[in-house]
C-alpha cells in the first residue's frame, strides 16, 4: 500500500470537488487549484461573454441566463450525497443552474473540500520531474507535487465549424453559443443556429421569442425539412453547403437565406495549455490521448490521471472514476502494465475505425452523438469501473435513463414538464 501522497488537482468544478473527496479518504494530501474565485466550474453563472478570438479574455462559464438542467435529479446525484432529496428554492425536477450550484457548495462544505482550494490560482504548467510532477500557477510560484489529477472540464474552449466553405469570407456576425447569454442582443435578427444538441434546441426556442427568423442547421441525415410544429419562425434545414461575402447561407436542401448573425452550437474542445508531456498526452480532433480507459496515461500512470472526459448522463461516473484514481493512488488497485495499457487504448482505436465512429466521438459513451434518442446509451464503462471499485450501479438508475430519453423523445419541446420519475 502506497504512503499518502500530494496531489494536485486542477479544477473545482464536479470532477475536481469528486476528486478531492475521494483522495482525502484515502488519507493523501490534497491540493485544489481553481482559477476563478468560486467553485462549480461550468454552473458558475458569468454574465461577461468573450470576443470570439483565439487570444480573448477567457469566460470559463457557458451558461446561459434561463438555463435549465437537460437531466433529471436521480442522475445528477452522488452515491451518498443525493441531489433529490434537496431544493434550495427551485424544487423542480430538471431545475435552473443556481439550484446546482448550490448542491455543489454544500457537497464540497460536507466533505471539507472547500478549504483545499486555492482560488484564483490558475495552473499555466504540469511538468514531470523525477517521479512527480511540477505544478506551476499563474504567480509563477511552483510545487512539487507526487501526482496530478486534471479535472479542468470541456466546456470552455469553443469550437467552431470552421469546416464549411465560405466560412472566413462570411463578413456577417460569428458566435459560439459559449457566448449566448440572454435573447435580447438578436432583437430582429435573422439568425442561423448549427447544431442539434440541447444548447441548439434551447437557445433556437429562447431566442426566437425576439429574433425575425431562426434557421437551424444540422448535420444529421435524419433530418426533415420543414417549419417547426408549434413555431412561426423556426425553420430546420440540412447542413450548410456555403456561405457567401454578403451574408447569404446556401444550405444542402437547396435553400437559402440572408442572415445576420451565425450562431455555433457545435460544442467544445479539449484544452490543455499547461501540460508539458512531450506530446506523450495530447490532443488530436478531440482524442485525449492515449489514455487508459479514459482516466490515466500509460506513461506516468498512476501519477498522471483525468477525471470527467467522458461525455456522460450520470454523474456517478465521475465519482465512479475519481474513486477509480483514488484507490488506484493508494495501492489498493493494481494498473496493467504500461504496455498491456496501450494495447487496450489502440484496441478501442481501430474498433471506433471499424465502426465508422469518427475521432471526435472518443470519449463519448453514446454512438448516436447528437441525436435525441439516448436508448443506445452504453453502460458497459459505467458497470466496469463500479465492478473496479466494488460498487454497483442501481437498475432503478439505468431505468431512469430509459424512460429520461423516451419521453425526450415522446414530448420533443416539453420533456422537462412532462417527465415521470421511475419507482421500483
Amino acid at each position: 500500500m502506497t504512503d499518502s501522497l500530494s496531489i494536485a488537482v486542477i479544477g473545482a468544478g464536479i470532477s475536481g470537488l469528486l476528486t478531492a473527496r475521494e483522495l482525502l479518504r484515502e488519507n493523501h494530501r490534497v491540493t485544489i487549484f481553481e482559477k476563478s474565485g468560486q467553485i462549480g466550474g461550468t454552473w458558475v453563472y458569468d454574465h461577461g461573454v468573450e470576443v470570439d478570438d483565439p487570444k480573448r479574455s477567457v469566460v470559463h462559464s457557458s451558461l446561459y441566463s434561463s438555463l435549465r438542467t437537460n437531466l433529471p435529479r436521480p442522475l445528477m446525484s452522488f452515491f451518498d450525497y443525493s441531489f433529490e432529496d434537496k431544493s434550495y428554492g427551485d424544487p423542480r425536477m430538471f431545475p435552473g443552474h443556481e439550484e446546482v450550484l448550490k448542491f455543489l457548495q454544500d457537497f464540497a462544505n460536507e466533505f471539507g473540500v472547500t478549504e483545499l482550494i486555492r482560488f484564483n490560482s490558475e495552473v499555466v504548467r504540469v511538468e514531470s520531474r523525477g517521479g512527480g510532477f511540477v505544478v506551476e500557477w499563474q504567480t509563477a510560484e511552483e510545487e512539487v507535487f507526487d501526482a496530478v489529477v486534471v479535472c479542468n472540464g470541456h466546456h470552455t474552449e469553443p469550437r467552431f465549424a470552421d469546416d464549411i466553405p465560405g466560412f472566413e469570407e462570411w463578413s456577417q456576425k460569428q458566435v459560439h453559443s459559449h457566448n449566448y447569454r440572454v435573447p435580447e442582443p438578436y432583437k430582429d435578427q435573422v439568425l442561423i443556429l448549427i447544431g442539434d444538441g440541447p444548447s441548439a434546441f434551447d437557445i433556437s426556442r429562447e431566442i426566437a421569442t425576439t429574433a425575425k427568423e431562426v434557421h437551424l442547421s444540422s448535420r444529421s441525415s435524419n433530418i426533415k425539412v420543414s417549419k417547426l410544429y408549434g413555431y412561426e419562425n423556426i425553420w430546420q434545414h440540412m447542413k450548410i453547403k456555403r456561405l457567401f461575402n454578403e451574408g447569404t447561407v446556401l444550405f444542402e436542401d437547396g435553400d437559402s437565406i440572408v442572415a445576420d448573425v451565425i450562431l455555433h452550437c457545435t460544442g467544445y474542445q479539449f484544452h490543455f495549455p499547461f501540460l508539458r508531456t512531450n506530446d506523450m498526452v495530447h490532443v488530436d480532433n478531440n482524442r485525449v490521448g492515449p489514455l487508459y480507459k479514459h482516466v490515466f496515461s500509460p506513461e506516468h500512470a498512476p501519477r498522471l490521471a483525468f477525471v470527467g472526459l467522458i461525455y456522460s448522463i450520470l454523474f456517478r461516473m465521475l465519482e465512479l472514476q475519481a474513486k477509480w484514481v483514488a484507490l488506484t493512488l493508494s495501492g489498493k488497485i493494481l494498473l496493467p502494465s504500461k504496455e498491456e495499457m496501450l494495447a487496450d487504448v489502440y484496441k478501442h482505436y481501430r474498433e471506433m475505425d471499424e465502426n465508422g465512429i469518427a475521432k471526435r466521438y472518443t470519449h463519448s459513451l453514446n454512438n448516436q452523438v447528437f441525436v435525441l434518442d439516448y436508448s443506445c446509451y452504453n453502460f458497459e464503462y459505467v458497470d466496469w469501473l463500479a465492478a473496479q471499485v466494488g460498487l454497483r450501479v442501481e437498475d432503478r438508475l439505468k431505468k431512469i435513463v430509459k424512460s429520461h430519453f423516451e419521453n425526450r423523445m415522446a414530448h420533443h419541446n416539453d420533456y422537462r414538464d412532462t417527465f415521470l420519475l421511475y419507482y421500483p
